[in-house]
């Protein structure tokens, strides 16, 4: 592939709500720009993004794919990102390199949660954006409707730039408002497009779009609002400067129609990528940081700067190693280059640069800065680091991933398969980052954490292909606490056992009070005379909180207790550290029963983004898991719902808010604080704490 210069180069990512056609615009577009042959279908598992055997099980996008193609002399980097919230985070490093967004929306459904969630991205990231209204095909397809619903509900900068003629089923043509012509696109497949005149019942609808576009791009410049009030019309030079400017700056969101199966208004789509979307360099300078320092530092998209590259994607692909995917965002790259990678110091050679249609690669001598491509066998970087010349240690800012929504533990069905699932865990979350693991000793489990139910479950599958490990994925255990209502003035313990030789001996006294939530344990030392020895207190300490930790109810940590040692004897012989630990123990056990216990248990703020027309039903669902509406705000045709669930009752909760829902709701949690358990699921946790036990 020739070299491109920055200024010819676009970098698109595709976003938006799940089934909205990402992955067939980029086949479309691949093929169009004679980059493939044949145009792939997900039913058959065929397109060029959609290549690992997930996804074409699953028929959806699940990792970024990164494309490309030429048209016009320019270069065009496409970046597919998936469109389940599960994947979010893959959405994310696709949108931290691109220089343009083009969020696509159904020609039927219109806005869907999805495509808001995406639509905040952008918004939040400060990105110039284009709308795709796709599938103009379907039957009941209505552009003028989708249109309306994004100017209501994304942006009133929304301005038309291709609309559909006679859109449906049988939809060849799309009318282009900067050219003022039609195209008549020939069936798919054939890439035959005709360029024509506007049909005569088309002209009112025309020029009210074009009228509706000039006036947009004349709004913002003064200058050309003067001139346009005035002659009722801006030059063609105007236009395109007024355009180009106001993408860059987000004032403006162009909107062209599509269908990406039957690939209509596909080449007017490409045709505005090459001209109106930004360069690298107009975006312009990036704002790094000096590395071991809090100076800041502009990096400039020029290639004839210092080198500077962003790992936004690492990819573990069989027979290859990993494959690192990056941004220049400063000098050019060359095979055989040497540079530093900034996070962890150690030097990497950049052998076998290559460009990315998919799975496939093509060696790529020179790439210059702003462009996208990929090295392989890194030793030492990963997803977020930073690699440059040693005269410019500088670092890009990080890919910041979303909090998980949901977490699972891990049960390996074979004894010693802890070192293997652990390696691919490492292995899975340097690939995704949005996906991570840890070992909760409290549980003494394996959790793991993501954004779905779907996440976690392809976590596993990859567990098992390509480690070869069997995991259950199940609930993980609760952690509960365990706390008092009431005083126990005191209760004894004595220590003693005796079996020849020397024995063990140890009475403690101890008074058990309930703190406020949040004050932790208290220990007080109220021996008065000796009666237990200073050098046993400490043993006594450890033993009340070796206690707590295993709690006593349901194997769950005690919190928020003073415990006071106030009385006691010794014997000159028998008394010894453990024999004090060992009354301390049982003293605290019996104390607590007497103290009125009670579990608490985690509660989780939920916030859930839904349909109006599902507020019945998923508010009714909260109530079944004992949540609490802590209020309620409406977002567009969206409803936002504020709650406090009990964590316990939260498993799989995304999976049944998608088929309440069907697809369209969205929820965020956190951790709240810890509330009383109802006595009647506290006897229940009570009863299989016991049972386990006993099977133990």
């Amino acid at each position: 592939m020739k070299e491109f210069t920055s200024e010819n180069i676009r970098n698109l990512v595709l976003v938006g709500h799940g089934g909205s056609g990402k992955t067939s615009l980029a086949e479309m577009s691949l093929f169009t720009g004679n980059e493939v042959n044949r145009i792939g279908s997900i039913s058959e598992g065929t397109t060029v993004s959609d290549y690992t055997g997930n996804e074409i099980e699953r028929q959806f996008s699940i990792s970024l794919s990164l494309l490309h193609l030429e048209w016009n002399n320019t270069k065009i980097n496409i970046i597919d990102t998936p469109g389940y919230s599960d994947f979010i985070g893959e959405v994310k490093c696709g949108m931290k390199v691109a220089d343009t967004a083009v969020l696509l929306l159904k020609a039927v459904e219109g806005v869907e949660v999805g495509s808001e969630t995406a639509q905040k991205l952008i918004t939040e990231a400060g990105m110039p954006s284009a709308i795709v209204i796709n599938k103009i095909d379907h039957e009941r397809s209505s552009f003028a409707d989708t249109l309306k619903q994004a100017q209501e509900r994304i942006s009133n900068g929304i301005v038309v730039i291709t609309y559909p003629v006679n859109e449906g089923t049988n939809v060849e043509t799309v009318v282009d408002l900067l050219k003022m012509k039609a195209y008549q696109y020939g069936a798919a497949g054939t890439k035959k497009v005709t360029e024509i005149d506007i049909p005569a019942s088309e002209a009112d609808t025309a020029e009210e779009y074009r009228i509706a576009l000039i006036e947009k791009i004349a709004e913002q410049n003064e200058d050309l609002m003067n001139k346009y009030f005035e002659e009722g019309a801006l030059s063609e030079e105007e236009i395109v400067n007024g355009l180009t400017q106001s993408i860059v700056a987000g004032t403006i969101i162009p909107v062209f129609a599509v269908s990406s199966v039957k690939g209509v208004g596909i080449n007017n789509f490409l045709d505005f990528a090459a001209k109106y979307f930004p360069s690298p360099v107009a975006r312009g300078a990036v704002e790094g940081q000096v590395k071991d320092s809090d100076k800041k530092v502009n990096v400039n998209i020029n290639s004839s700067g210092e080198p500077v590259l962003f790992v936004f994607k690492t990819v573990a692909e069989q027979h290859v190693g990993e494959l690192s995917l990056f941004k220049i965002f400063s000098g050019k790259l060359q095979q055989g280059m040497d540079l530093v990678n900034q996070s962890n110091g150690k030097v990497e050679r950049l052998n076998q640069l290559s460009v990315l249609n998919g799975r496939n690669r093509s060696d790529i001598g020179i790439l210059h800065a702003g462009d996208i491509g990929a090295v392989v066998k890194l030793k030492d970087t990963h997803t977020n680091n930073t690699l440059s010349s040693k005269s410019f240690s500088v670092i890009i800012p990080k890919v910041v991933f979303p909090e998980p929504i949901i977490n699972g533990a891990l049960i390996p069905k074979a004894k010693g398969d802890e070192d293997k699932i652990a390696n691919g865990l490492h292995t899975l979350h340097e690939e995704d980052p949005a996906f991570y693991s840890k070992f909760d000793p409290e549980l003494s489990q394996t959790i793991i954490f993501g954004q779905g139910e779907i996440h976690l479950d392809l976590a596993v599958k990859r567990l098992k292909e390509r480690y070869h490990v069997d995991v259950d994925l199940v609930q993980p255990k609760i952690p509960y606490r365990e706390t008092i209502r009431s005083v126990c003035p005191g209760v004894q313990y004595k220590h003693k056992k005796q079996s020849g030789g020397r024995g063990q001996y140890g009475d403690v006294w101890v008074k058990l009070e309930p703190l406020p939530r949040g004050t932790g344990f208290e220990f007080v030392d109220a021996i008065v005379g000796g009666v237990v020895p200073g050098r046993f207190i400490p043993a006594v300490e450890k033993g009340i909180i070796d206690t707590m930790a295993k709690g006593i109810l349901s194997g769950c940590t005690v919190i928020d207790i003073r415990a006071t040692l106030y009385d006691g004897s010794y014997h000159n012989v028998d008394s010894d550290e453990m024999s004090f630990k060992i009354a301390a123990s049982m003293c605290f056990k019996k104390a607590f029963l007497e103290a009125k216990p009670i579990l608490l248990e985690p509660i989780n703020e939920i916030e859930v983004t839904i349909p109006e027309e599902c507020m019945g039903d998923v508010m009714g669902d909260i109530s079944s898991r004992r949540g609490k509406i802590l209020g309620m705000d409406s977002d567009g045709h969206f409803q936002k719902i504020k709650c406090l669930v009990p964590l316990a009752e939260l498993y799989k909760y995304s999976s049944t808010l998608r088929s309440l829902t069907a697809g369209r709701g969205a929820h965020s949690r956190k951790f709240s604080h810890y509330e009383d358990v109802p006595k009647d699921v506290e006897a229940k946790i009570v009863e299989e704490y016991k049972k386990s036990r006993e099977e133990a």
